[in-house]
């Protein structure tokens, strides 16, 4: 073994000694998955999570109206069943008698009522508020236009809900089901309402488990929630999920059985593990992509944005740097999603937006004032820590070098860290990516949209576009607007999109019962072990 391997090995056990404390190995009579998260949370606060690792662990310990079932589609979660008028503005949806919370209490329709006003609440600044937008004065509310009060959503009774919407939304049933729809414990929020969702004590949910114990940055520990309405159909006691956001750490704890499952092996190891039959591969509604700071120079400047854009080689970071399954991506909604008008791929439909075009490039560069990359600012690529993350940033970096002729520095960041700089624009590019929220393409094109949007791209064009799709039950009309939208963002470079995501993942053959959501999370609802 060579000194470099050696140091490598004895640093991988050293992690791995301090990951492993409360996570011993289970009998083949225990019901305990262990998985291995990738980042620690940066709130349980359904209302503000962003990212998958948030995503992930509130799906466990909460439910919203509805819940995706293996195939992506909305079946009765809270909601034992709803009607909807002819018009498609007015939802009624009846709550079960039986829905509780993790401490006992009821779930009622005053829960949804609260947790839907507070993340609207423009003082509360959540970055998914937007997603909440088709609800009636929703995003008249959040632009301090309207007040709470004229919100279209109103509890009828302790299980009654009406909701009605500003527009026809064809798939309202699949947005209830996101984590910002989520019901919280009102009294408990409104108790403590900063640190509610970071207390095991205060972290009351209504889902198939809950959490008993958090060591933050080591260990989530999940008990059963026997207060769960489908608490038959759970078969897991605990749930134990150790945190590192090192990938060769989480694959050497499969690999060492102190983990039964783990997402993003190494890249280096992909080989490895698909000759051993150990590596899945998991279909991911999503886009990776760096996205451009167009209010930071020199990235204000559209032609820029181009070059760079055209200057750097998908299918070799794919091949030799990501693997993993993943395509090159040049547009930006992902693959996968039915245009219902035509019955074809709506990426498929759209075709390519970007091209990669050195010769291309370089004259755009030279067009905005910086000939051979002469006369530019410093620049930086931000990024958030993991090796994979780090090892395509490298590889730009050196693409930009070589074929812009352009320095360009990398910074890393802590993911919390990083997920706020880019909410305040405190960079010029940076990493990025996006999985779809529900099975249509509007969850990536409304994205731009947003005021918030990290590229602090505002376009009233794009806006119209995006309005137009949302504002008719058309199809052919709709899709044609989203057409025309991605088309837009294009124009712009607001985005250079690099590889369609996949989630590769190692799992022990004995866990069974779970799936993987193509928008992302990993539902452990009927999950079991079977030794």
């Amino acid at each position: 073994m060579s000194l470099r391997k050696l140091l490598t090995f004895l640093l991988a056990a050293i992690l791995l000694t301090s990951l492993s404390t409360g996570c011993g190995k289970t009998t083949s009579n225990e019901q305990v998955l262990r998985y291995a998260l990738e980042a620690e949370p940066a709130t349980l606060d359904p209302g503000k999570s962003t990212a998958i690792p948030e995503s992930l662990a509130e799906l466990q310990i909460f439910e919203g109206l509805t819940r995706l079932d293996a195939k992506d589609q909305p079946v009765p979660g809270v909601a034992e069943s709803w009607d909807v008028s002819a018009d498609g503005l007015t939802y009624v949806f009846h709550l079960r008698t039986n829905a509780k919370w993790s401490n006992g209490d009821p779930v009622t329709a005053q829960n949804f009522v609260f947790a839907w006003k507070r993340v609207l609440n423009p003082d509360f600044a959540s970055e998914n508020a937007y997603m909440l937008f088709p609800i009636k004065q929703a995003e008249a509310y959040n632009g301090k236009q309207a007040s709470a009060d004229q919100l279209g959503v109103k509890a009828v009774d302790a299980h009654t809900l009406e909701v009605t919407l500003e527009k026809p939304t064809a798939y309202f049933l699949s947005l209830v089901a996101f984590h910002a729809f989520y019901p919280v414990h009102e009294e408990t929020v409104t108790a403590q309402p900063d640190s509610w969702a970071t207390d095991v004590a205060t972290l009351i949910g209504n889902g198939p488990f809950k959490i008993t114990n958090w060591v933050h940055n080591g260990q989530i520990d999940f008990a059963k929630n026997d207060a769960y309405w489908d608490a038959a159909s759970v078969k897991l006691a605990k749930m134990e999920w150790p945190i590192s956001d090192s990938q060769a750490t989480r694959l050497s704890m499969v690999e060492n059985n102190q983990v039964d499952m783990m997402v993003e092996p190494p890249v280096s190891e992909h080989d490895r593990l698909k000759q051993e039959g150990l590596l899945s591969i998991s279909p991911y509604l999503g886009d990776y992509y760096y996205v451009f700071n167009t209010k930071q120079p020199p990235f204000d400047n559209p032609k820029v944005r181009q070059a760079f854009s055209l200057a750097i080689n998908r299918e070799a970071l794919v091949t030799n740097v990501i693997k993993g399954g993943k395509r090159p991506a040049y547009a930006w909604v992902a693959p996968g999603l039915i245009n219902p008008a035509t019955g074809k791929d709506f990426r498929e439909e759209g075709g390519n937006y970007v091209t990669e075009n050195i010769d291309q490039a370089k004259k755009l560069l030279a067009e905005a004032g910086y000939p051979d990359g002469k006369g530019l600012p410093p620049i930086t690529i931000l990024y958030n820590t993991s090796e994979l993350h780090k090892a395509v940033a490298e590889a730009i970096q050196e693409m930009w070098k070589q074929n812009l002729g352009v320095e360009v520095s990398l910074t890393n960041q802590e993911s919390k860290v990083f997920l706020e700089s880019r909410t305040q624009g405190q960079f010029q590019v940076a990493r990025a990516s996006w999985v779809g929220d529900y099975a249509d393409p509007m969850t990536f094109i409304d994205v731009f949209r947003d005021s918030g949007n990290d590229a602090k791209y505002h376009n009233p064009a794009y806006n119209r576009l995006v309005e137009q799709a949302q504002s008719t039950n058309d199809q052919s009309v709709r899709m044609k607007a989203l057409h025309d939208a991605e088309q837009l963002l294009f124009a712009d470079a607001v985005i250079m999109p690099i590889y369609y995501t996949t989630q590769p993942y190692v799992a022990k053959p004995y866990v069974k019962g779970y799936f993987w959501s193509i928008l992302g999370p990993a539902d452990f609802k009927t999950a079991y072990i079977e030794k």
